[in-house]
């Protein structure tokens, strides 16, 4: 059986926050959206991060935690600025793993916890 990895569904409470955030904020191309449908997913790669509006009963379960979601970046540290700087929540620095990556986790408006992981900037 062949098997690969194709969405990691991010549920969300307020659809056109969460699409403002992925879209403009983070920068992340749509590769398609459905307001009809409450779906979207992004341009992530192979495997696609969407983000399903969620309905009442589902949100507590469902929104507002930690994801386990990595997004690679090629520079960790510029991409930190950066979305800081558009007023990104990260939970702390960047930090260096002992298998030798950088982590950054950081919430999207929902209070969702993403991961950004890369290298750091060599001196």
């Amino acid at each position: 059986m062949e098997c690969r990895l194709l969405v990691v569904r991010v549920f969300v409470r307020d659809w056109p926050r969460a699409l403002e955030f992925y879209g403009e904020t983070l920068g992340i191309p749509f590769a398609f959206k459905s307001e009809e449908m409450g779906w979207a997913q992004l341009a992530t790669g192979d495997a696609q991060l969407a983000l399903e509006r969620s309905t009442p009963g589902e949100e507590e379960n469902l929104v507002g935690r930690f994801l386990g979601v990595s997004l690679a970046v090629d520079d960790i540290d510029a991409t930190y600025e950066e979305l800081r700087g558009r007023g990104v929540e990260f939970l702390a620095k960047p930090e260096r793993m002992p298998w030798g990556g950088v982590l950054a986790h950081f919430r999207d408006p929902d209070g969702n916890v993403l991961t950004l992981i890369g290298q750091p900037k060599r001196a």
